[in-house]
C-alpha cells in the first residue's frame, strides 16, 4: 500500500492553505478589547482562571517532611464596573514565575503571590484557592509497617490592598466509623464503614504564619475521634487490632462532627470552623451526613 505524502494527507482531510492575513502582528498595533474602559453596568467581584493544575512543594511536619504533589489552582480579581474584562494571561504569568522558581504552599509564599497579582492586575482585591493530595506516612499499630496515606487539603485565601489578608484551610480525610446501634442491638459483630471528614477553618490573623501545624492538627482532630484511623498496609495482627478498636469506639456521624468540632474549638488559632462528615454505608444505599459550624 503506497500513502500520499504527509502535506497530501492533509489536503484529503480537510486542511487548506493559508489565506491573505490583514490584521496587525504587533502587539501594540492590536485592538485590545479587554481594556475597553465604559460603563459596563456592574462591577465583577471575582474573574480569572480555575482549574490550573502546576506541581507545587509541601512541607510537613510529619514524614516526608519535603514533598512535591500536584495542585489544582483558581486565581481571581475584582473589576470594576468601568473595565470590560481582565487580562487572563497576567494570572498565568505570574504562577509560571513562581513555579519556576519552586512553588513552595505556604502562608508567606502565597501571600506575596497575591500582593504581586493585584499590582499586576491594577486591582484592589485579589483571591486565590488552591487544592492538593498532602502525603504522610501511618505506621501500622502491630507490625510497625509503613505505607503512605494522604488527605485532601485546600487554602482559600483573599488580599484586599486596604483590608489585608483572610486565610482559610480545609481538610478532607478518610476514617472507619462502627455503627453503636448495630452494636447495641445485635448479638454479635457491628456494621462499620468508611467515613470522610471535611473541615473547613478560618485562621486568627495573629498566629498566620509558617509555623502552623495547620495540618497536623485537622488531620488529628478528625482521626483520633474516629472510630479507628485508616491504614495504607496491614498484617492480620495488625487488622485484629483496628477492628477491635473500631468496636470499642462507635461512632454515628453526628458523634463525629461534634467530637471533632470540640477539638477545633480549642485551637486558639482557629477563628470560626466547619465541620461535616459523610459515612459510606456498608448496608445501605445511601449515605449518612451530618454538619456544624461555629464562630468562637
Amino acid at each position: 500500500m503506497k500513502l500520499p505524502d504527509k502535506k497530501e494527507r492533509h489536503r484529503l482531510f480537510g486542511s487548506v492553505a493559508p489565506g491573505m492575513k490583514y490584521k496587525p502582528t504587533r502587539k501594540e498595533e492590536m485592538a485590545d478589547l479587554q481594556n475597553s474602559h465604559k460603563d459596563f453596568l456592574f462591577p465583577i467581584k471575582k474573574v480569572g482562571i480555575s482549574n490550573v493544575k502546576i506541581p507545587v512543594r509541601l512541607e510537613s511536619h510529619l514524614i516526608p517532611r519535603h514533598q512535591t504533589t500536584i495542585a489544582t489552582f483558581t486565581l481571581t480579581s475584582s473589576l470594576s464596573h468601568g473595565q470590560k474584562g481582565t487580562n487572563m494571561s497576567r494570572f498565568v504569568e505570574i504562577l509560571e514565575k513562581y513555579r519556576q522558581q519552586g512553588f513552595t504552599l505556604n502562608f508567606s509564599v502565597l501571600h506575596r503571590f497575591l500582593e504581586e497579582l493585584s499590582q499586576k492586575l491594577e486591582q484592589e482585591a485579589t483571591y486565590l484557592q488552591v487544592e492538593c493530595p498532602w502525603f504522610y506516612e501511618r505506621i501500622a499499630p502491630s507490625s510497625n509497617l509503613t505505607g503512605l496515606n494522604h488527605a485532601n487539603i485546600k487554602l482559600d485565601i483573599s488580599y484586599h490592598e486596604k483590608m489585608g489578608f483572610k486565610d482559610t484551610v480545609s481538610m478532607t480525610c478518610g476514617i472507619t466509623t462502627l455503627c453503636p446501634c448495630s452494636k447495641e442491638i445485635s448479638e454479635y459483630s457491628a456494621h462499620n464503614q468508611r467515613g470522610y471528614v471535611k473541615m473547613n477553618a478560618n485562621i486568627s490573623s495573629r498566629y498566620v504564619n509558617d509555623e502552623l501545624n495547620w495540618k497536623e492538627d485537622l488531620l488529628d482532630a478528625a482521626e483520633s475521634n474516629a472510630s479507628a484511623r485508616l491504614h495504607p498496609l496491614l498484617k492480620r495482627t495488625d487488622e485484629k487490632a483496628v477492628t477491635e478498636q473500631a468496636y470499642e469506639n462507635p461512632r454515628f456521624v453526628e458523634d463525629m462532627v461534634r467530637l471533632v468540632g470540640a477539638d477545633l474549638y480549642e485551637f486558639n488559632w482557629i477563628e470560626s470552623f466547619t465541620v461535616e462528615c459523610r459515612n459510606e454505608e456498608s448496608i445501605h444505599l445511601h449515605d449518612a451526613f451530618a454538619s456544624i459550624s461555629l464562630k468562637k
